[in-house]
């Protein structure tokens, strides 16, 4: 491609709304352009790179077994009661009617079309095991759109999903897919982790997430350097106390004290001079319509995720005030567990806790020496909080790690959630009529893409990885008036693309350090300076993007140079299988 008829606008200004370097930086290089909040236009420079990441996708989910289809946009409301997803996916379902008045969605996922298409057409195990897979626009109306492709409302997505005849089936599937993003991000050249994690509105018993690490991620995810866990800040696990027999001569006597205006961990302890691993929180939530209290200590948080796993709930809210005074008798930030009227956990940090402050259930008051057993009774211990880096790992007890991450990929097991709610069942081997057992698998297309800029780039702009970049060298002729420059970059387009290199030729008539700033920007990964002054010498300068360092090369020896260069970031890449850090 010529540079001169390329639709690339480069800009050297920082867009004012763009907060991460790779919302900056896909702007700046002529990626991406703003239509309206959340929703993008990817110009030719970026859509090039989309298509190799999606060619990459393609070759891996072949490889793994799966089948391309395109699925409709646009789903019937129908589809999506069936699931019970209509009532409970929330606002970022984009809801619309057409003409004569019936509801539709613009599929953000398409778990309830694909099911259904399944359950038509798939009568008996023979047919069995089945999966599918689509690259495909979706849309959620965030609340929030930010950082660019990142997080916007319109997406680019890879859903597929496998249809099995029993566990064990579904079991392979699901590895095989996860094996295959692994091999995904790996040819990107990403440094990433996958995650254990929720597995939130699509549902299901069981999920990972694959975090691209970066300082500027959404995410925290928390890992263990000594063995291969890893999981979402979410969905980490917190190590249950051993049992450790308590003693009651050890409990020290009751005692209500007065605490005005203390209602927060900070003031109860400032005023009564003790540490927040002293006092416990209770807090009570409205679990599917029902209160209830949960204690965690004062300096750890309640994780609201698992307190909904725990008890499988479909709805989980902290009460309101009026709530809180009907159990317990007090207004908000003196709610104790003493005679309070509604059920009662416990985290399990406070299995070994003797002798803490928690509030009196009276305004302007908190109890001292408080104690489970003696003041009040616990229905059931759980993990309930997120963990914390004094926290062990909940697999070898070492010290866990903390890094941000940036989601782009996430594999479920779905099990029957889908095929029980919409009947999709098949014959087995002995006539008996089952559920389908599913697995659904999502990558975000420019999600990973934005991710990938986040990950490589410096103070000159992005540095791509040669299996995602849009070109692999830029051809930059110094002087484009000069004759002998400018026939040897012809010449050397033209043999490089017989060679089948993908290059751009910097034909335009500008200075060469306009040239250079934008190939920096936009971070071919070669890039081939011709000036009259090497020519002359009968040599070139090749310089790789990533190091910037410069290599003088003979003019009869560059398309192998180069070409060499580019096989050497290929098997690079390669060698790194799985990709983790």
């Amino acid at each position: 491609m010529r540079y001169s008829e390329m639709f690339l606008p480069t800009t050297r200004e920082v867009p004012s709304d763009a907060e991460v370097k790779s919302h900056q930086l896909m702007i700046r290089a002529g990626l991406i352009r703003k239509l309206t909040g959340g929703i993008y236009s990817y110009l030719p420079l970026g859509y090039r790179v989309i298509k190799k990441f999606e060619r990459i996708i393609r070759e891996e989910m072949d490889r793994a077994g799966a089948q391309e289809v395109f699925l409709p946009a646009v789903q019937p409301a129908e589809l999506w009661i069936e699931s019970g997803r209509w009532s409970l996916y929330g606002k970022e379902l984009l809801r619309v009617r057409d003409r004569h008045n019936r509801d539709y969605c613009i599929g953000p996922t398409h778990e309830e079309v694909i099911t259904s298409i399944v359950r038509d057409e798939v009568q008996t195990y023979r047919q069995l095991p089945l999966n599918l897979y689509q690259i495909q626009t979706k849309f959620r109306d965030e609340i929030r759109p930010r950082f660019g492709v990142m997080r916007s409302r319109e997406f680019g997505m890879k859903d597929a999903y496998s249809f099995d005849a029993d566990e064990e089936g579904a079991g392979k599937s699901y590895q095989k897919m996860f094996d295959a993003y692994k091999r995904i991000f790996a040819r990107c050249g990403l440094h990433f982790r996958a995650v254990e994690a929720d597995s939130g509105a699509i549902g299901g018993s069981y999920s990972h997430e694959f975090m691209v690490t970066a300082d500027s991620g959404e995410d925290a995810l928390v890992y263990c350097p000594h063995c291969e866990y890893a999981a979402n800040l979410e969905k980490a696990e917190v190590i249950k106390p051993a049992f450790r027999p308590i003693d009651a001569m050890t409990f020290l006597p009751l005692e209500t004290v007065h605490t005005p205006d203390a209602r927060t961990i900070e003031e109860v302890c400032s005023f009564l001079q003790v540490k927040p691993q002293d006092v416990v929180k209770t807090l009570v939530f409205v679990v599917d319509g029902k209160p209830l209290a949960v204690l965690v200590r004062g300096d750890h948080e309640i994780n609201e995720i698992k307190l909904k796993n725990f008890f499988d709930a479909d709805s989980i809210e902290l009460a309101s005030e009026d709530i809180i005074r009907e159990v317990t008798g007090s207004p908000r930030g003196f709610a104790g567990p003493a005679g309070i009227k509604s059920d009662i956990i416990a985290d399990y940090a406070l299995m070994t806790m003797t002798n803490f402050v928690v509030g009196a259930n009276r305004q302007d008051y908190h109890n001292k020496n408080c104690n489970i057993g003696r003041d009040f009774t616990i229905k059931t211990f759980a993990d309930l909080r997120f963990i914390t880096e004094t926290d062990g790992c909940p697999r070898c007890g070492g010290p866990v790690t903390f890094a941000r991450g940036i989601e782009v990929g996430h594999v479920f097991k779905l099990g029957t959630k889908y095929s029980k709610a919409m009947g999709a069942t098949f014959l087995d081997k002995d006539g008996a009529n089952k559920l389908l057992i599913m697995g659904c698998y999502g990558i975000g297309i420019g999600r990973t893409v934005a991710a990938c800029v986040e990950q490589m780039n410096d103070n000159d702009g992005i540095i791509w990885p040669m299996p995602l970049a849009p070109f692999q060298v830029v051809v930059t002729p110094v002087n484009v008036s000069d004759q002998a420059t400018i026939a040897a970059a012809e010449s050397l387009y033209v043999e490089l693309q017989k060679k089948g290199v993908e290059v751009l030729l910097d034909d335009r008539d500008e200075r060469a350090g306009v040239k250079f700033k934008d190939a920096d920007l936009i971070g071919i990964p070669l890039r081939v300076t011709i000036g009259a002054k090497r020519l002359a010498e009968g040599n070139l300068e090749v310089m790789l993007r990533k190091s910037k360092k410069i290599s003088i090369v003979p003019l009869a020896n560059v398309v192998d140079s180069v070409t060499g260069m580019i096989e050497a970031e290929m098997i690079d890449i390669r060698s790194k299988t799985g990709g983790e850090e």
